[in-house]
């Protein structure tokens, strides 16, 4: 059977050449790229996965890293970040961090060990620091929906900070003064941004931020659900409620019409994210976009650039949400 050497000697060329042409190396000439490929031909070679990672020193293999394997906003993620690197010839290999930090630092150590070329993570339980350190490694790490300023190159996030001014502002731009606002966990990065946008929108329209129409959810149902329990519960004032995802939303609609609600003229809601479902709710639900697919797809561009040396790849490392205007949220009459 041939080897990668005979193939070198025979087009007279070295073996990172050889490497260059496997990979599909845009730097490699017309000329040099024919002639591999002609000795290729002769000698009967046919390059392996082994083959590519021993004369590049690359597996082509992208480790990903998320929080969860299941719901609409992670199969998206995944999915376009695959869809992605599949089409320039890598494969990736996917492992869960859960949100804890354990969990994620030992989700690195497995993705490193597996001696993967760059490591696409979307982590919220480690801190900016270790991410950092980790960083200076042997393994580049680039951050999916989080922004650190240190390793800015390496992130592709979502101004949430906005997202969250846009879903309160809308809210109170349709007359709605008492609003209800059911968080993610605030140690999540997004979570605490989009809270942060609330408040800002609050304060810009001269309101008061109320303690008691205020909720910390858990971004599931579950989190919708209880959420707006609770303030039921306590005999809270709204007419409006805004959910840091659109899954806390649809619980807390579900619970609302389980309790007699009517939907959307007894109360006003609005999501965050826009996954697939929300435009199949009763009543349609209003939300902020969170373009996750076309993150990572930029993602898995960004990865491409830099570690496969791809060419005429412009990256955007900041994506701005929009509002998503469905039948949720009427105005006041």
């Amino acid at each position: 059977m041939a080897t990668i050497y005979q193939v070198s000697e025979l087009a007279g060329v070295s073996l990172s050449t050889v490497s260059r042409v496997l990979n599909n190396n845009d730097y490699v000439s017309k000329k040099t790229k024919k002639k591999v490929m002609e000795a290729m031909q002769e000698l009967g070679y046919q390059p392996s996965s082994i083959a590519r990672s021993l004369a590049s020193s690359r597996t082509s293999s992208v480790g990903i890293l998320v929080s969860e394997l299941d719901g609409p906003f992670f199969g998206q993620m995944m999915s376009a970040i695959e869809e992605q690197l599949r089409a320039a010839g890598k494969h990736v290999i996917i492992t869960p961090g859960h949100s804890d930090e354990s969990k994620e630092k030992s989700g690195f150590e497995f993705l490193i060990s597996r001696n993967c070329d760059a490591i696409i993570a979307h982590v919220e339980a480690v801190s900016n620091e270790y991410l950092i350190g980790l960083s200076k490694g042997k393994t580049p790490i680039y951050l999916m929906s989080r922004y650190v300023e240190e390793i800015k190159d390496n992130c592709i996030s979502l101004d949430n900070e906005m997202g969250g001014y846009l879903a309160t502002k809308t809210m109170i731009t349709k007359g709605h003064t008492n609003i209800a606002y059911i968080a993610g966990p605030q140690f999540k990065p997004d979570a605490s941004d989009r809270f942060k946008g609330h408040k800002r929108a609050l304060a810009e329209f001269d309101l008061t931020f109320n303690e008691n129409l205020f909720y910390i959810g858990d971004f599931k149902e579950t989190g919708g659900n209880d959420g707006l329990k609770h303030f039921i519960d306590n005999k809270a004032t709204f007419t409006a409620l805004v959910c840091a995802n659109d899954e806390m939303a649809s619980g807390a609609m579900k619970y609302a019409r389980e309790h007699g609600f009517n939907l959307p003229r007894d109360l006003a809601i609005m999501g965050y994210d826009n996954v697939i479902f929300t435009n199949y709710l009763y009543p349609t639900l209003t939300t902020i976009n969170n373009p996750v697919p076309e993150m990572g797809k930029m993602a898995a561009n960004l990865v491409l650039k830099d570690i496969y040396k791809h060419t005429g790849i412009t990256i955007n490392h900041v994506f701005q949400p929009n509002l998503i205007l469905r039948d949720s949220t009427p105005s006041i009459k």
